[in-house]
């Protein structure tokens, strides 16, 4: 399959205009000008990303993945690939011993068969006073014999672990999480910032949703987001969807850590793609208004209904970048940099890779989805969303 469009980014170059040459799952070559073969599709006043690489979110479209049901992780899923996220990462919020385990080998499960990329489990061992939406009375300090079991029972599957440095064990328990192959993240914590410098000591190099359930900056005690954005080896996520961070910060962050360092995630939950009304996120309800999800009865943000393609306009929008720059930007913080975080082999259409893009219009809705060489949404049959 051969196909062209006035626009093709890969993540490192912008091809004007560009092609990209598909054979069965996997991209064999990519290039700038004509090709010297007949296009098959030839899309035109389009622009060619690659997938969008969502590392950290709980659901959607009604479908939540702490019920580590086949039928609700298909539909959030569906709904996600429909608005450009080709690789998927499943977070699970906190849950005691036996629920643990017994989603982690459900979802496990659905990895193997290629539903979802991985899991990412935001908890258990998390601090209570930045709980957020996880319920405070199921978080606990690491035990090395828990996570051994956890491990064992995600058979590779787990991606992502998130940890509160401040926890009892906390960092004998980053130093088994990466042992075993696994990225450890800081999050949800009420760490020092020589807490958090001495995680990332121990191999923690992400940060979850940076400044959502995190001690905030204080003129004699920077906390985790100083240490997290100052070193060189963490990638920190960011939700852009005009709720989490206000866009002054994120266009901060831009300029303080480089767009190499932000990984652009969603942090949806089930009412992604849904109307408002009330949900369900792990053991706690969710009252959604006007598109923004609370834990019930508070003010706490608990996750998004944002999807990739509203983060990745916003982020073109508000990261103080113009232009291609901008675009260039977007794509590697909402593609490359998530992809390499969690080292995740997709992330652009370069000769070997999976053959995961999305097209989309001058307006940047998406306009066409491909994921491993398949049409997801085929040109011409995407309906355009709202503007965000």
């Amino acid at each position: 399959m051969l196909l062209t469009a006035d626009t093709v980014l890969t993540g490192a170059d912008l091809l004007r205009p560009g092609w990209i040459e598909i054979d069965s799952d996997r991209v064999v070559a990519v290039g700038a000008g004509r090709p010297a073969a007949p296009a098959d599709h030839n899309l035109g006043a389009m622009t060619v990303v690659p997938g969008f690489v969502d590392t950290h979110l709980h659901g959607g479209g009604g479908g939540n993945f702490s019920a580590a049901a086949d039928d609700e992780t298909a539909t959030a899923v569906a709904l996600h690939r429909a608005h450009g996220s080709t690789t998927l990462v499943a977070s699970l919020v906190t849950a005691g011993p036996e629920d643990l385990l017994r989603q982690v080998s459900a979802l496990a499960a659905q990895v193997h068969a290629g539903l979802i990329d991985g899991i990412h489990l935001e908890g258990p061992w998390l601090s209570a006073l930045r709980c957020g939406a996880h319920q405070p009375s199921l978080m606990r300090d690491p035990d090395p014999a828990e996570i051994a079991r956890v491990l064992d029972a995600a058979a590779g599957a787990i991606r992502m672990i998130t940890i509160a440095p401040e926890r009892h064990g906390a960092l004998a328990a980053i130093e088994q999480v990466v042992a075993a192959g696994v990225v450890a993240a800081i999050g949800h914590t009420e760490a020092t910032y020589e807490q958090t410098r001495d995680a990332i000591a121990a191999g923690a190099t992400v940060g979850t949703h940076l400044f959502n359930a995190m001690r905030p900056v204080d003129r004699r005690e920077p906390g985790p987001v100083i240490a997290l954005t100052e070193d060189p080896r963490v990638v920190v996520e960011m939700i852009v969807d005009g709720v989490h961070v206000a866009p002054a910060i994120y266009r901060h962050i831009v300029q303080t850590v480089g767009p190499e360092r932000i990984s652009l995630i969603t942090d949806a939950m089930a009412a992604t793609g849904m109307s408002d009304g009330v949900y369900r996120l792990g053991p706690l309800d969710v009252d959604v208004v006007a598109g923004v999800a609370r834990v019930a009865g508070t003010d706490t943000i608990a996750g998004s209904t944002a999807t990739m393609d509203r983060v990745f306009r916003l982020a073109v929008t508000h990261c103080g970048r113009s232009g291609d720059e901008a675009l260039l930007l977007a794509v590697r913080q909402a593609s490359v940099n998530p992809a390499r975080a969690l080292g995740l082999a997709v992330g652009g259409p370069v000769p070997g890779a999976r053959a995961d893009l999305v097209v989309l219009d001058a307006d940047l809705a998406v306009a066409a989805v491909m994921r491993a060489g398949q049409w997801v949404v085929a040109p011409g049959t995407a309906q355009t969303p709202p503007r965000s």
